[in-house]
Parts: structure tokens; sequence; C-alpha cells
């Protein structure tokens, strides 16, 4: 830490009651967001009140120093980067401060999908709805003025923000709305007073040049709103905000009025032969007034195909683009009338579309609006060292200009020799471009400027705006001139009036002298640090740096990994306390600073370092749910291993790291160490040794191992004469604790005819090394195992496992481990999980089907790690297959026992809090008992649910015959 940063933080910590974050780690984190720049700041702030805001600003006014506000850091447009203190709203200013029968009031921090979840439960739903909704703020999203596909319905922020508490640039907080600059209220503050009257004399004065230079596109979110402040005859300075990014005041709560939600919302996909012929049929369908209209190219199609198989049997190879048409009402009957009539308009009346599909139930909706909101961020998955750039993105024309402008931007695209996808909310003229640029190359850097500039002139040529909805920040502003021409002078006018010393986000909207959208691109090579740093940063894994610099860069910083969405398993230890550091992008913004040489290799082994990577549990939600696909788990876990090579590991991280060898040590005399667990003193011994929380309930080792008793049954031995044969991986809890388990699965394979060998040698399958960054350890686990596994492998078995998490280390750690093995690679590929072979036994018709009812009512819980596997839930295929059994899955998120997470006292708390919503739901519910597939999550269950937690094999074995139903009545062999 500099001294000047050491000053700012410790003068700050002294003023406000909320975090300053100063050192390196926290600085990195936050110096990029979801745009192509990267500029570190001095310091972070994260307010908890508007008294931390206010005196962060008072300070900053002090020492002249600027002022960054932020929220979830989703901004493609680097509005929210800076040099100076960025205010974090996201962490902590999160409260909706009160809900009236049509308006809301909310602190910044307040994530936009999370307020209208709850207002659903009023009937109510605020309109504007950007593609981000699961974690733009509403701060964010005010400060740039958001809009959405459903512009055409509801507008953007600034048609339903009523009032804003604001801190102004001199640390004083006020509350902004409509004010009469020649009747003032007699509560106004003077500063209130006299920014009303000199907004409404610079719009008097500047009138006919403001009227002149507005673009005549439906949407503008360039410049400052100077043309919409006057309303009624009063100054709205609340308006005036809106879309200002920070510029002129810090956004504390915002109130907006909110809308009913529509009791109908219909959609159809409209398939176009040509671009041309899509833009052609908007204009046609406005005067039936949907309430969307989104463009999508044959690239976006291309992409949805190759990624859900559900869009290659919808839409034609032949499609070069689609158009998403939604009509909404309260009328069922009158919108689908006029979605039919669009329908008819479309492909019948003016021939421009070749097809259409209307969508015939919820599913169908939810599928054709994730085609154009899941998408645009899964470009990123593309291969090669181009990548889809939000450099030119925010583009939008009147709509009658739409296939001037298309036709421009082709011809462009082609002269450059540049790939491009294209999306767009056309039914108002937006349109999202994304070139595919090398930004890596200086060549690719001009010529995205050059882009920029050229489509840019045909823009204002047509009467169009270089921001739609996304801002100025760092991209837009340096073009902010052209577009306007002498109105720039009134905006620097407006902006000294509210910011006389430039302190409030400087550079957004009011260019920097010498400004150009190729400063502060973000690094992303390791060409960009010295050779000597980067020649001291040892990987753990075989690849190079420039492929962990290439993994860690396919990270495009987009923010979904920071939702909290009920529907999502992103994540869980952001959704409990919600924070840069917990998200998973934090941790690939990290390694690539490391790898580009932005920080220290030394930086890598810190415990600042380490507790940022600490934060993730490898239940790779976040590999699975990342839309560009980046392996955050192997990020991390290279992260872990650099610390573990250089400090080692702490006494409680190795018995963590270990814990199934140590489970193994103690099966050697299970009766005696089942004695000793149930000493509250030990406990409190094994608390301050190891540090395993006295609050957790243990499960009691069994007499004899499973393994043991496979050898006495000859288990060894592969089967030779079966059709389907396995080769059965024991994974540390069947083996130990509850040999019940395996002994199921042996007995339901025989019944149905499959040949089981439990291969010798086998060992425990590594995966609490790999979380805690043991890999030189885990690597010879790995190697122990496939070697003792490819044979079976080779004699035609399968390997599989009934515990998800041994198949994730099988199947997506092991071929990382022993990178170029084509064994590892062979029983990798090899591998399932107990519940999808046997789901795919009864799909080639050799399970059988001859069950027992079972007239139960049971919860189902996918752990993460079955998840993470790809394969669906099968468990809930195969237990629907019993006669009576009524199954009831619970999507209440991850049960948060994590492996050994739950297990540690430091973060016992956090994972029950975790798992909270699952386990009430449970609890709670109308359930005799619950079913998962995880050991770990079992645990967590038995102790937080007091119901019977089983296996679905167990199930399974019951309705066979094959085991007791007194298994449904036991709630585990736990020590308590």
């Amino acid at each position: 830490m500099e001294a000047e940063q050491l000053r700012i933080a410790e003068d700050l910590r002294g003023q406000v009651n909320g975090d300053v974050l100063c050192d390196d780690i926290a600085l990195q984190m936050y110096a990029s967001d979801a745009s192509i720049y990267e500029i570190r700041p001095q310091c972070v702030v994260r307010p908890r009140s508007v008294d931390d805001v206010a005196a962060v600003v008072r300070y900053a006014a002090a020492n002249q120093i600027a002022i960054h506000a932020r929220g979830a850091g989703s901004g493609l447009a680097g509005e929210s980067l800076g040099p100076g203190i960025v205010v974090d709203f996201s962490r902590y200013m999160r409260r909706l401060v009160s809900v009236e029968v049509d308006t809301v009031r909310v602190q910044s921090g307040v994530v936009l999908g999370e307020l209208n979840r709850q207002l659903a439960e009023h009937g109510r739903v605020f309109g504007p709805d950007p593609a981000t909704t699961d974690v733009t703020t509403m701060g964010g999203s005010t400060s740039v003025d958001s809009a959405g596909s459903r512009w055409l319905r509801y507008g953007s922020f600034h048609n339903h923000v009523r009032k804003m508490q604001v801190v102004l640039a001199d640390g004083e907080v006020v509350e902004l709305s409509r004010h009469d600059p020649k009747i003032p209220r007699p509560d106004e503050p003077e500063s209130v007073r006299r920014l009303a009257s000199g907004v409404a004399d610079l719009i008097s004065d500047h009138r006919k040049m403001i009227d002149e230079t507005k673009p005549k596109s439906l949407v503008n979110r360039s410049g400052y709103a100077l043309d919409q402040t006057i309303v009624e005859g009063q100054v709205d300075l609340a308006r005036l905000l809106v879309g200002s990014e920070g510029t002129l005041g810090l956004i504390n709560e915002i109130t907006v009025d909110t809308q009913l939600l529509p009791k109908h919302q219909l959609c159809a996909l409209l398939v176009f032969d040509s671009l041309d012929k899509a833009a052609h049929c908007v204009e046609r369908l406005l005067p039936l007034e949907p309430s969307a209209c989104d463009l999508m190219d044959r690239r976006h199609l291309s992409l949805a195909r190759e990624n859900d198989v559900r869009y290659e049997l919808l839409i034609p190879q032949a499609a070069e683009a689609v158009l998403l048409v939604e009509q909404s009402g309260d009328d069922e009957s009158e919108v689908a009338e006029r979605l039919r009539q669009m329908v008819r308009v479309a492909t019948i009346d003016s021939r421009l579309a070749a097809g259409a599909h209307i969508a015939s139930d919820e599913a169908d909706v939810a599928l054709y609006w994730n085609l154009a909101r899941k998408f645009v961020p899964t470009l990123y998955r593309l291969q090669g060292r181009r990548r889809a750039v939000p450099c030119i993105e925010d583009i939008a024309v009147p709509v009658h200009a739409l296939p001037v402008f298309l036709r421009h931007l082709q011809n462009t695209l082609k002269r450059e020799s540049v790939t491009a996808s294209l999306f767009g909310h056309v039914g108002h003229g937006q349109l999202h471009v994304r070139p595919l640029l090398d930004l890596t190359t200086p060549a690719d850097v001009q010529r995205m400027e050059a882009l920029a500039s050229e489509l840019y002139e045909k823009v204002w040529l047509l009467g169009g705006t270089v921001s739609g909805e996304h801002g100025d920040g760092l991209s837009r502003t340096p073009f902010l001139s052209r577009q306007y021409g002498p109105l720039m002078n009134v905006f620097r006018e407006l902006k000294r009036m509210f910011d006389p010393l430039g302190i409030l986000n400087p550079g957004k909207i009011i260019p920097l002298p010498g400004m150009r959208m190729t400063h502060n691109l973000r690094h992303m090579t390791p060409s960009n640090a010295d050779e000597s740093t980067t020649a001291s940063l040892q990987p753990a894994y075989e690849w190079e740096l420039p492929q962990l610099a290439q993994a860690a860069r396919a990270c495009n910083g987009c923010a979904a990994c920071r939702t909290r969405d009920e529907d999502s398993r992103m994540c869980p230890t952001n959704r409990i306390a919600p924070s840069e550091e917990a998200s998973p992008r934090a941790k690939a913004n990290l390694l690539r600073a490391v790898a580009t040489g932005q920080l220290p290799p030394e930086a890598i082994s810190s415990s600042e370092f380490k507790k940022t990577v600490d934060l993730c549990v490898h239940c790779h939600m976040c590999r699975v749910e990342c839309p560009a696909q980046v392996d955050i788990p192997q990020l991390v876990a290279e992260a872990k291993a650099s610390y573990v090579r250089t400090n080692g590991l702490a006494v409680h991280d190795w018995f963590m790291a270990n814990i199934d060898r140590v489970s193994g040590w103690a099966s050697a005399t299970p009766r005696t160490v089942n004695r000793i667990l149930g000493s509250p003193r030990m406990r409190w011994l094994l608390d301050k040794l190891f540090g395993i929380a006295p609050g957790r309930v243990l499960p009691r080792y069994a007499r004899k191992s499973f393994m043991r008793q496979a050898a006495r049954r000859r288990l060894e031995r592969l089967p030779t004469e079966a059709t389907h044969k396995v080769a059965y991986f024991v994974d540390t809890y069947a083996n130990y604790f509850e040999p019940r388990i395996a002994h199921q699965f042996v007995s339901v394979l025989e019944h149905n005819g499959v040949g089981v060998a439990v291969p010798r040698g086998q060992y425990h399958s590594g995966m609490p090394l790999v979380t805690f960054g043991a890999l030189d350890e885990a690597r010879r686990v790995a190697r122990r195992n496939v070697a003792s596994l490819v044979e079976a492998v080779r004699a035609g078995c399968t390997i599989v496992s009934t515990e998800p998490t041994a198949t994730v280390a099988i199947t997506k750690e092991y071929p990382h481990l022993l990178a170029g093995d084509e064994d590892a690679l062979l029983v990798a590929a090899h591998t399932m999980d107990a519940a999808a072979y046997l789901w795919k036994l009864h799909q080639q018709g050799a399970l059988r089907l001859d069950f027992a009812p079972l007239d139960h009512e049971v919860a189902y819980h996918a752990p993460c790690h079955v998840l993470a596997l790809e394969v669906g839930t099968p468990a809930i295929n195969l237990l629907k297959l019993i006669p009576s059994l009524s199954v009831n899955y619970i999507r209440k998120g991850c049960s948060g026992m994590a492996g050994t997470y739950g297990l540690q006292t430091i973060t016992y708390r956090s994972s029950l809090r975790i798992g909270l919503p699952l386990i009430s739901e449970i609890r709670d519910g109308q359930f005799e008992f619950s079913a998962t597939d995880c050991s770990s999550c079992k645990l967590q269950l038995d102790q937080g649910t007091r119901k019977p937690v089983v296996h679905p094999v167990t199930l399974l074995a019951i309705a066979y015959g094959l085991a007791s139903p007194r298994e449904l009545r036991r709630n585990g062999e736990l020590r308590r």
C-alpha cells in the first residue's frame, strides 16, 4: 500500500462506519467491471448509510480526490471506473425503504430483480427491464437511465423516477424532485433553490440549441437530459440526474412509481431469411403496439442452437434473423388476438417473415425470452483470441432508418474484415453491435476506434445517438463533442453548476483533454507484465502462463455471477453476503492481474488473496452457470495452490484437506472413535486443534468399512459375462460411515443384471485436497485412482459412484491434475453418477420396473455437484418410476454444507445461513422425509430438518424389496 493510499485509508476509517479498502487486492477487484476498461482506484469505500456517503464526499472535496459511484459493476462503458475513491453502494445500502400503493422507495444498492420479486407479491412491477436485471442495482440503473426490451410499454428509468436523495459535490444531503424556481418551497435548502434556478436559466438561454441538437431517435442516453428537465413549468432535478452517471451527485435513495403486473404476456418468434427483411418488418408491427420487439442475428442464433438443442429444433439453419415480439395486457383473448395479428402482418400481409412460432405455454415463453436475454454473454464462449467487444453496443437510430443503417453496418464490417454479432431492441431503434476483435493487438485496437468513428458518423447523419441506454462512460464520452457540437459547452456549464471542483466521476459525459476510447483498456496478456515478474509465477497445473491468462481473460466481468435469483445456483457464499470479493469474477480478475503483472506474483501468496479465494467452496456452479463458461474453480485451485506452495497448510486446513485420509485412520477403531467423539471435552479440543465446529453433528463410523466387506465378497473381480458392467468407485462416506448405501447400490445393480466390481487399490476422490489447494497431493491421489480404474474401463466397465463429489473429481478435476494423461481422460469419459447411470439403463430399456408402491411424500434436493455434472436431475426421473411415491423437487439452492465448509468453526454459521431456505422448506413442509445424492447435503439436512434423509438409491432398493422400509424412519446414525 502506497503512502497516499495509507493516508486516505486512515483518514476515512475515522469518518465512516462502512468498509474502507485500500489494499492492492481490493483495489484490483474494483479496477474493472463488465466493460473493456481497467483503472485501479486509490481507495474503495462501502458505505453503510447516507452519513458515510456524505463523509466520503466531504473528504474528497477537501482533498481534491475524484469520486466514482458503483453498483453491481455490470456497466458496459466503464462508467463506474476511475482513479479516485470508488463508492460501492451494492454491499450494504440494499434496503427497501418503503412500499406505497403505486410507488416504492429504495436505497441505491437494491437489486432490480429482487425488488420486482417483492413487488410481485403486491401484484406490481417496476417496468424497465435491462438484460442484467438480476444483478443490476437501482442506483446504477438510474445513473445510466436503463431501459430494456419492454421500453415500448414502460419506457426507461427517467419515466418513473419521482424523487431521490442525493449527496451533492460538497457533501450536502438533499432531496431532489420537481422544483419551481419562481416559487420555491419553504423547506427547500438554498442549494436546491440555486440549482433549480440555474438549470432553468441555462435551459431557457439555450433552448433553441438544445432542441436542434436533440437526436431524432426514440431513445437517447448521451449527454445530459436537458430536453426533458422542464416538466409542466417546473425543473425536474431528479429527472436531470437520471442518466448523469454520478457526475452531478451521488444517489442514495430513489422513489419510483410502479405498475400493475399484466395478467397475460404472450410472445412469438418471427423467422426471417434476411436481416433486411426483419428490419423492414419492424415498422409494420409497431401500429399493433407490441410491448417488446427484439432482433437477433444469425451468429446469435447459431450460438443458441449449439448450446441448447431446443433452439436447434425451433430455428432453421437458414434463418438469418428472428424478431421476438410480445403482447401483454389483462384480457387474454385480446392479447392473443393482437399477437396473431402481428404474425399475420409479418408472414402473410407483408410476406417478410419466412415463418413464426407462437409460444403455447409458460415454458415456451421462458424459452423464447432466454434466447434474447441469456445468449448475448455466451458470445464469450467463442474460441480463439477474438472476443465480442462491447465498444459500439449502444447505438440508437430512428426506427424508419433501421434498414439503411443495418446495410451500412454490414458493408462497413465487410470492408474492415470484421465479424460482429447483432442484437437489438428494434421496436425503439436500439442496436447492440458486438464486433469480434482481439484487443491484445494494436491493429484491432485501432480497428475498434475506426469502426466506432465511421459508424457513429452514419448514426448522426440518420438522426441517431451513440448511446440509447448503457451510458457514455469511457467508451462514448470521447465522441460526444462530435454528436453535440456547441451544446457540449452548455453541458460543461451544467457540470460546473453541480460540481465546481470536478470531483464527481470526471471523464464521463464531459471528456477530459486528449481522451480517446482506446485509453485505459483492460490488461489481458502476460506481455503487459515485466518478464522477471511473470517468470517467478509458476502455475501448479500443467499450463503455461499465457494459457492461465487466457483462461482468466475469458471472464468478461458481466456480473452474472453476482445474482441471487432463486432460479440460479450461482455462488452460495455470495448469496448470504453479496460483495465483490465473494463474486466468482473477482477471482478471475485477480488471477488475470497476477498473470499480466498488474499484481506482483507474491500477491497470490498473501493473506488478503487467500481470504478472497477461500470464499470459493468449489461447488462448480459458477462454471456451469457462467454465460462464458469460465472455469473459475480451476483458477481458484491454482491460486490456492500457489499460496500453499509458499506458506504451506495451516493445521486446521491440513486436517480438512485430508479429512478422507483421517477418516480412514479413525475407521480402524470405530467404537473407540465414536465414543471419543461423543465427549464434549473432545469436541472442544477438536475445535481448538482442527477447527471442527462444536455445534456440527458428526456422523458415526460404521463397524466395518464397505471396502473390507467387498473384499470378503470378492467383488474386486471384473465381471465378464454381463451386458452392462460397472466398476463401483466408493466414496469416503459410503465406505466408512454408511456402507448400507454401497450395499444397496450393488444390490440394485445386481437386481438389474448389471455386473459389478469394486476395483482394488482405489482411494478417496481427493476433492478436499483440491478445494484447499493441496494439488501435489491431489495429483498423487488422482494418479493412484486412475491406475486402479483404467483397466476396468478397458474391460468395458462404466465407473459409477454414489457420491456426486467423487464423480465431479474424476470427470472434472483429474483431467486438469493429470493434463495430457490419456488414461485419465479415458476414465473421466467413462465415469457417471449412480442416478445418471441407472436412468440411462432405463432409457435403454434395461432397468427393471418391478417396484413395489411407496405411499410417501418425499422432498428431493439436487446437490450442486449433481448439477455440476450437467446431466439434469436423473434421480427425480428414477424416483418418479416408483408407484405412489410423491416426489417434490425443492428448488431452494445450496444446502450450505459444501463438503468441509460446514464442518469448520469459522464457516459453520455461514453454512447454516446458506442452507436456511432449503432447510426451512423441508422442515416445515408436509414431507415425511427427504432424499439427496450427496453425503454432505445429507449431514446438513439431517441436522437442520430432524427428518430422515436418504439416498435415492435407498428408495430404489426399498421399492425393489432389497432393503427394509425401516430405512425411511431412521434419521441417520449421527453423533449428536
